[in-house]
């Protein structure tokens, strides 16, 4: 075959390149490839190295980020269960407060009325006691009666 590539070189073949040229070319088709083996490889590897490495941070920022979301969620949620109940709490104490000062308030027009339609003054305290609670009490009995005789979807 040696023989064949030598004729075929000889003769100047368009396809067959001449020895010294063939032999040339391969010392430098050699040199170029050791010289991207050596040079060019390892700097291609690295760079997808690194390429890979930073997704692996993006992937790790993107995890890291949904956690702190939903952490964010949660305190949010727990802000406002708090916020809500101090607020229903803060209610509660008003309405306490102003019922006990609405109580007040119809206990002496009560004692009111009844010194001016008895005649009398209601000063004892035990006795303007009982005839306010008792007062409250017909009124509490009559407004429960009142809501009971209103159909179920009627308002005050």
């Amino acid at each position: 075959m040696l023989h064949a590539i030598v004729k075929a070189a000889e003769s100047n073949s368009i396809l067959v390149p001449s020895l010294p040229d063939l032999v040339w070319g391969t010392i430098a088709f050699v040199v170029v490839l050791i010289v991207v083996w050596k040079l060019v490889l390892p700097n291609v590897t690295k760079a997808l190295d690194a390429r890979a490495e930073a997704g692996r941070i993006r992937d790790q920022a993107r995890e890291d980020a949904k956690k702190i979301r939903a952490e964010l969620v949660e305190q949010a949620q727990a802000d406002a269960a708090r916020i809500v109940a101090n607020a229903q709490t803060q209610i509660e104490a008003e309405r306490s407060s102003a019922l006990t000062s609405l109580r007040t308030e119809v206990g002496s027009l009560a004692l009111g009325l009844a010194s001016t339609v008895i005649g009398e003054s209601l000063t004892d305290d035990k006795r303007s006691a009982a005839i306010v609670d008792r007062f409250l009490a017909d009124l509490e009995t009559a407004d429960a009666a009142a809501a009971d005789a209103r159909p179920s979807g009627a308002r005050r």
